[in-house]
């Protein structure tokens, strides 16, 4: 009988793990995805046409919250974990669950899920959401533009919609994403890119994604999604760390994975940090990889408007996984709007539309901000009552997307911006520019990496 199998997931990496390992195993049937972390995602299938002949019927996508009564029902043999930024003692409370329901539980590691490329590729990770890997991504794909590079982005999945219209996905312009029907959360990802210029690539089949992308592009970079590996064999692997959040470095899944792969560790906003944080940072990624180069970066705050801030009443909006399941609590808007003279800083709860507030319980860490949560439209029309049933005169958004533009909004916005800048020596433009001049020999070239799977 085939091996029956539960794949934990967060509608990402899960998708892309039974793609490339389970989809053609005759040896393996999976009863049931499970969906965590993203909110009304659960009680969805996936798709005949995505799982192939073997599932006629498609997949169920059921709550994780129902693992053991699964586990029961359906015989499972193996429970696979396949979603990031949890803590280490998460993912072992998940492995309790299914032992103590009789099934194995395992993971799958990058030698069977990264796909290989035609192409060089350049990977930036983190060990944590909110590190800064996105506008460090930005930041690559314009200096390789400028060397001439044809350059792809491929961004980690974020198939929130209809999976059969999201199987392959490519975004040159902001229609594109109008078309897609995005959410608040794939836009605050894609906009940026589009902004500076980059065709960004995503979906749910990444071995398409990747055909798709070389067809149109001589270099290939990925911007991962938490604190994931990358789905693609990296030549260059770019890990962010946070200056910000000493002592974290190997207390996330997959994030010290990802740290101990690294070819270059990045120490970000170390102009925000204290001196002792950032050399704990340092200090930590040394001892858990010592052979990865270190490289010191800065992201730079900037208020499109900032007389419109001073002395007022102030709504900060932030980006929204960095607030939620990536721990922070407040992010940039709350430093750009207080060092920017604001009077107050209005705490949302107070106007806080029921969907809302069931947000801030669930994650009450989070500071007096309000994280962009937009999944669906419902989200969507409560972040807007929210925004304007605020006691505020300005609105300081440093969601990466354009606010104003999404929602019609009652208050004006002045957006917050951050960029990635290097800031000491070695700097990661010398090491991308070497790595450009010499291609990937001597870097991350593992045996086989020009394969396809």
């Amino acid at each position: 009988m085939p091996t029956r199998i539960v794949i934990l997931g967060a509608a990402g990496r899960d998708f892309h793990n039974f793609n490339v390992v389970y989809r053609d195993d005759p040896g393996v049937h999976v009863v049931a995805f499970t969906q965590a972390q993203i909110p009304r995602l659960s009680d969805r299938r996936y798709p005949a046409s995505l799982a192939g002949a073997r599932y006629p019927a498609g997949i169920p996508i059921e709550n994780e919250a129902e693992l053991e009564a699964i586990c029961r029902r359906e015989g499972v043999d193996r429970v696979v974990f396949a979603y990031s930024d949890v803590t280490h003692a998460v993912v072992m409370h998940l492995a309790s669950r299914a032992l103590a329901a009789g099934a194995d539980f395992a993971l799958l590691g990058p030698r069977r899920t990264m796909l290989g490329a035609r192409v060089p590729v350049l990977a930036i990770s983190a060990i944590r959401t909110g590190c800064g890997k996105s506008q460090t991504a930005r930041w690559l794909g314009r200096r390789l533009r400028a060397r001439g590079r044809r350059v792809a982005v491929l961004r980690h999945p974020m198939p929130y919609g209809d999976l059969e219209r999201q199987r392959v996905q490519r975004f040159a312009r902001r229609e594109d994403l109008d078309a897609a029907g995005c959410t608040a959360e794939e836009r605050e990802e894609y906009e940026p890119h589009l902004a500076a210029g980059n065709v960004v690539f995503a979906g749910v089949d990444y071995a398409a994604i990747v055909e798709l992308a070389e067809r149109e592009a001589d270099l290939i970079v990925w911007d991962g999604g938490n604190n994931d590996f990358p789905l693609l064999r990296p030549d260059l692997h770019i890990v962010m760390a946070d200056a910000l959040r000493p002592g974290q470095a190997d207390g996330y899944h997959p994030g010290e994975a990802v740290l101990r792969m690294a070819d270059v560790v990045v120490v970000n906003k170390v102009d925000a940090a204290p001196a002792g944080n950032v050399r704990a940072v340092i200090d930590e990624a040394r001892a858990i990889n010592p052979r990865a180069t270190i490289v010191r970066a800065a992201s730079p705050v900037r208020l499109d408007d900032p007389a419109a801030v001073r002395g007022r009443r102030v709504l900060v909006v932030e980006d929204g996984p960095t607030l939620t399941h990536g721990g922070m609590a407040y992010g940039a808007g709350y430093v750009a709007a207080t060092t920017g003279g604001a009077a107050a800083i209005v705490d949302p709860r107070a106007s806080a539309a029921p969907g809302v507030r069931e947000v801030f319980a669930r994650y009450p860490h989070i500071g007096p901000v309000l994280p962009a949560v937009g999944y669906d439209a419902g989200q969507l029309q409560e972040l807007r009552e929210t925004i304007n049933r605020a006691v505020a005169d300005v609105v300081v958004a440093a969601t990466p997307l354009d606010l104003a533009a999404l929602i019609a909004l009652e208050k004006p916005v002045v957006r917050a911006r951050y960029e990635f800048q290097d800031a000491g020596e070695p700097t990661l433009g010398s090491l991308v520019d070497a790595f450009l001049a010499r291609g990937t020999e001597g870097w991350h070239n593992e045996p086989g990496a020009r394969e396809r799977r």
